[in-house]
């Protein structure tokens, strides 16, 4: 491949504040370059998550509001990712399309939409309830404690009493790998917050997350029945930590957030 200039910008998602929320790389793309230069990006980045988007080829949505987008960790391109997803979208409304509402961003998870609302970015990503199941031993002998429920999905939702639970477990990362194609979500009530959470997938390259949008999917419509409302509060307490507004949308979810800018620059690859 001819050597290319790119832009990149890394924003912190989730937050309000840089040096806080979840850090993702965003590069605008007029035309796609090949899968292993997206992933030796993602590598040398070497942050949870690096996205690429470029305008949906087939001129899908109005007035140019349709995006191709897809998400690289360290190691593998995934399926799905929220602060991925919502860094691109407050990239795109701040400097690329300031006057749209919405967003449509074609995936591999299907369409995806990202709303101005309530001074928020709105995610609209699929509902994953989940199924309760009894848990795979490495489960509870990987975060180091034994949760009082166990949900199956997209990932492992282990749910715990309280916050203190979460912020305390120290898991042995080496056997959470073993449970690939899944990543495990630790949640309990929150103290000051509907409820909280801590997400681990060592096996995609992402040993804890700070703030997992995608996770959301399975925690909201958990949460909502176990609280019996349909809007709540959360916080995802990892080191850094992050803010999120949940909606149970039935089959949808909306996620909601902030984002701010930490760098912008060029590469060349």
């Amino acid at each position: 491949m001819t050597p290319v200039e790119l832009s990149m910008f890394q924003i912190d998602a989730f937050t309000d504040r840089v040096f806080s929320g979840n850090p993702a790389a965003v590069c605008p793309l007029d035309t796609w370059i090949p899968d292993d230069a997206m992933q030796a990006i993602a590598a040398e980045n070497n942050l949870a998550e690096t996205a690429f988007f470029a305008s949906a080829e087939d001129g899908r949505g109005a007035n140019g509001d349709s995006y191709d987008l897809r998400w690289f960790t360290p190691t593998v391109e995934v399926e799905l990712c929220g602060h991925a997803t919502l860094a691109t979208a407050f990239l795109i409304f701040e400097r690329f399309n300031r006057h749209a509402e919405t967003l449509q961003f074609q995936t591999r998870s299907g369409v995806l939409s990202v709303a101005r609302q309530d001074g928020k970015l709105f995610l609209d990503f699929p509902s994953y309830p989940g199924t309760t199941v009894d848990g795979p031993a490495a489960l509870a002998a990987g975060l180091g404690a034994a949760p009082v429920e166990v949900i199956e999905g997209p990932n492992y939702m282990a749910v715990f009493e309280t916050e203190a639970d979460i912020a305390a477990l120290a898991p042995k990362l080496e056997l959470l790998a073993t449970l690939h194609p899944r990543g495990v979500i630790a949640t309990a009530p929150g103290d000051a917050v509907d409820f909280v959470s801590r997400y681990f997938a060592p096996s995609f390259g992402v040993p804890e997350d700070s703030v997992t949008g995608s996770a959301h999917c399975m925690l909201t419509p958990y949460w909502a029945k176990r609280l019996g409302r349909n809007k709540m509060n959360a916080r995802q307490i990892s080191a850094r930590g992050g803010a999120l507004v949940c909606e149970d949308r039935g089959d949808r979810v909306g996620i909601g957030g902030q984002a701010v800018m930490y760098l912008e620059g060029k590469i060349t690859v």
